[in-house]
């Protein structure tokens, strides 16, 4: 199950998951679905309230899902609500600007934002306070601007976000690399500006530069993966849990993560819950110094 509409980051997860079972057990057959909705809280309270589920579904979830978890735009729901399985791999975020845009560098952009640029519109696929709107609020934080008065555009996934991109409605775009790198493969045009990652990333996004080596402390890592609803089995989710785990160790898997533009990123288990816990306790404080309002959840320390 895919939270969004087809073409983001959530329906790149479910590819990879489908690839990598494959190869695992050929016998598998794995079809995707979708669900849009507040950019995974639809799913997310269903898969919690026991109405999505069964020993078959998967849902994808990414960082992105723990940071609305942390803020409390998941309802009323903890990271207790649902079966986390395993992570897949890790992405990292772009800032892309369309083909024909004035902006060549990021430092343009910068530029631009400290200046004040009226007409400077942000969209991807996320609301205020998801880690797209993160993206471009700590990219105008360091140009000196209060990031709650920038313009930002919500999509319901990153693909539909491109595609606003490409067609002029929004001039900067702060997605994934993942999901920018699905839509170059398809046709689609822009100018990538920075990827935010330590390194620069191999494959055909080799030639972005990374935001750090232009001059700009801006890493945000998107790690990916897939959870089950909260009234699964415990001998279910220990089945996938393993399954998860051999596909993890299988030969070849880091091939398919970079076929897709993710560095492999594998937890299970204990390990999955002690860094889903972390996360979401880091995006918390974050959520506070950007000055976000923090809704309240079951389950879930409240930060200082």
């Amino acid at each position: 199950m895919a939270p969004s509409k087809p073409g983001g980051g959530f329906d790149l997860t479910c590819t990879l998951t489908t690839q990598a079972l494959a190869v695992l057990r050929p016998s598998i057959t794995v079809q995707t679905r979708y669900l849009p909705g507040g950019i995974g809280a639809v799913a997310f309270d269903q898969a919690a309230t026991g109405r999505l589920g069964g020993s078959g579904t998967l849902v994808a979830f990414s960082s992105g899902s723990l940071l609305n978890i942390a803020q409390g735009r998941f309802g009323p729901h903890g990271i207790q609500a649902v079966r986390w399985i395993a992570t897949l791999g890790t992405d990292y975020g772009v800032i892309a600007v369309h083909q024909e845009s004035p902006y060549q560098t990021l430092a343009q952009l910068i530029k631009a934002l400290r200046d004040g640029a009226p007409r400077l519109v942000f969209g991807a696929g996320g609301t205020l306070g998801s880690q797209d709107w993160m993206k471009a609020a700590l990219l105008a934080r360091h140009a000196g601007q209060e990031p709650r008065n920038m313009r930002f555009v919500s999509f319901e996934g990153g693909g539909e976000a491109i595609k606003a991109l490409q067609g002029g409605h929004i001039q900067v775009f702060t997605g994934d690399a993942a999901e920018a790198m699905r839509a170059l493969n398809q046709g689609a045009t822009f100018r990538l500006l920075a990827v935010l990652s330590p390194h620069r990333l191999n494959g055909p996004l080799r030639t972005a530069p990374t935001a750090k080596e232009q001059g700009i402390a801006l890493v945000w890592p998107t790690v990916r993966g897939v959870y089950m609803g909260a009234g699964t089995p415990d001998a279910v989710a220990d089945a996938w849990t393993a399954a998860f785990t051999q596909a993890h160790a299988a030969p070849g898997y880091a091939a398919l993560c970079e076929a897709v533009g993710l560095q492999p990123h594998r937890l299970t288990g204990a390990a999955l819950q002690a860094f889903v816990q972390k996360s979401v306790d880091e995006y918390q404080q974050l959520a506070k110094e950007l000055g976000l309002q923090m809704w309240k959840s079951q389950g879930l320390k409240q930060a200082p």
